[in-house]
């Protein structure tokens, strides 16, 4: 599995992907998720997948080497949507190609892509592209995209992220939602490639391989724990059963109680003696049905 996020903010993108493959407990390897598409002066795209691997590695390569009947390719195309179709048709061309001698094995049709970058002449797009090639983008509603293992790392991204986050904290942010992701999953795994594009520069400037070594990434995840446990343990304990109006923090008051719902004791419970009858009735059962 894979954990990949893409975002998209007035002052530019952020992209952050893991490279951990694996097909079983014991089959566990490393493959850089991130493509990187740069004409300096000209434009700067980034693709990230998740998914099948195969099925990735077929589609990047088919990216390259696409050539429309007018001449269109990735290296050409006029406009960032323009360039998402390119992905859109390789991605279709892969499943015409592959899907069904993969599903004779029973191996899904699965690949997710977040593809983003700006051309020279447009703003910075996004783009979230499925398994069908169909796509959507992203506005200042949706800021960022996730592919893979999504749930460990949005909560941070929902809380932090807006169109006027700067690059800097954004991508601080993306690497707070990794490191809950690698905490919380085992597929999702270092290095890390994390790439920041300045919007207008239309070139890679600012890129970075993170492993275990890293020192500003070891540092935040030991201070984000700490910090996040400090915060945690800031924040006062509720208070059960108090009277109307006598404390703050009340969880539950002592008047107007819901009571939970419960499943009414079976009969032979509410006798004194019932226990011992049950238990004595099935021993009685078993020995005749042993003579």
């Amino acid at each position: 599995m894979t954990y990949c996020t893409g975002i998209r903010l007035d002052a530019g993108l952020v992209f952050l992907s893991d490279s951990r493959t694996n097909a079983g407990v014991d089959q566990v390897g490393t493959f850089r998720k991130m493509t990187v598409y740069e004409h300096p002066g000209e434009r700067v795209m980034v693709l990230m997948t998740s998914g099948n691997l195969s099925i990735s590695q077929a589609v990047r390569e088919q990216v390259s080497a696409y050539v429309a009947a007018d001449g269109t390719t990735i290296w050409n195309a006029p406009s960032m949507l323009a360039a998402t179709r390119i992905i859109g048709e390789a991605v279709r061309f892969i499943h015409q190609r592959d899907a069904q001698a993969l599903a004779e094995f029973r191996i899904d049709f699965n690949i997710s892509i977040i593809f983003g970058g700006q051309i020279r002449g447009e703003r910075c797009r996004l783009f979230n592209i499925y398994s069908a090639g169909n796509f959507i983008e992203s506005h200042d509603q949706t800021t960022y995209f996730q592919i893979g293992e999504a749930k460990y790392g949005k909560p941070i991204l929902d809380r932090v992220i807006n169109p006027q986050t700067g690059l800097d904290e954004a991508a601080k942010c993306a690497l707070v939602s990794m490191d809950s992701t690698l905490r919380s999953n085992i597929s999702v795994g270092l290095p890390l490639d994390l790439l920041v594009y300045q919007a207008d520069s239309l070139a890679v400037t600012r890129f970075t391989t993170i492993d275990e070594r890293n020192q500003y990434f070891q540092m935040l995840r030991s201070s984000w724990g700490q910090q996040l446990k400090a915060v945690f343990e800031s924040i006062d304990d509720p208070v059960w059963d108090a009277a109307p109006g006598t404390t703050d923090n009340v969880l539950c008051a002592a008047s107007g109680k819901v009571p939970p719902l419960r499943v009414p004791l079976p009969a032979y419970l509410s006798e004194s003696n019932a226990p011992a009858a049950p238990l004595q009735s099935l021993a009685q059962d078993m020995g005749g049905q042993q003579s």
